[in-house]
């Protein structure tokens, strides 16, 4: 799996809003719903999704699942995944958009996971590093890394933009 980084400056509240709403638009026009887990954004994709009138008709809700056993109660992830490899990994974002679809009965299921700082690095998980996926009917979940370089509020936005970016690409490829 590849890393992404951005050098430019983290996105600002507009350029969150105006994604989601763009991700908004295609799920209307296919009838599908929406469903997110967010952990180290804890909250940040369900507003930018609500930003827009009409919402309702896409986002059926969120969990903001920021500590492990969030993610088991709400989201079904294993204790076991949890523990071997840890709540900043691809494979717990995985499972986290998979229990969101499957809890919600969403056609689409985005989550993130990460260390949006300033303190919870280690030497194999740096400070920013973050973990976005998105389970859609366009077949295996799709998960990205990405590490970031900005203070808590720029890790956390930048990751809400990956998330919504990845669901844009998601639900863009999907079969009707």
């Amino acid at each position: 799996m590849a890393t992404i980084t951005r050098v430019t400056p983290p996105p600002t509240p507009a350029q969150l809003d105006a994604l989601a709403a763009r991700v908004g638009a295609i799920l209307r026009e296919r009838g599908w719903w929406l469903a997110t887990a967010e952990s180290s954004t804890g909250g940040l994709i369900g507003q930018a999704i609500t930003s827009a009138p009409g919402a309702s008709a896409y986002y059926v809700g969120g969990v903001i699942c920021y500590s492990n056993r969030a993610k088991e109660l709400q989201l079904d992830v294993p204790a076991e995944l949890l523990r071997t490899n840890g709540a900043v990994s691809a494979e717990v974002a995985v499972a986290m958009a998979e229990g969101v679809r499957r809890r919600f009965g969403a056609e689409v299921g985005v989550a993130v996971t990460g260390i949006a700082g300033p303190d919870g690095a280690t030497p194999d998980k740096p400070l920013g590093l973050h973990y976005v996926a998105a389970d859609a009917p366009s077949g295996s979940p799709a998960v990205e890394r990405h590490v970031f370089g900005y203070d808590r509020a720029g890790n956390r936005a930048a990751a809400a933009l990956g998330a919504l970016r990845l669901a844009l690409d998601r639900v863009s490829v999907a079969p009707r």
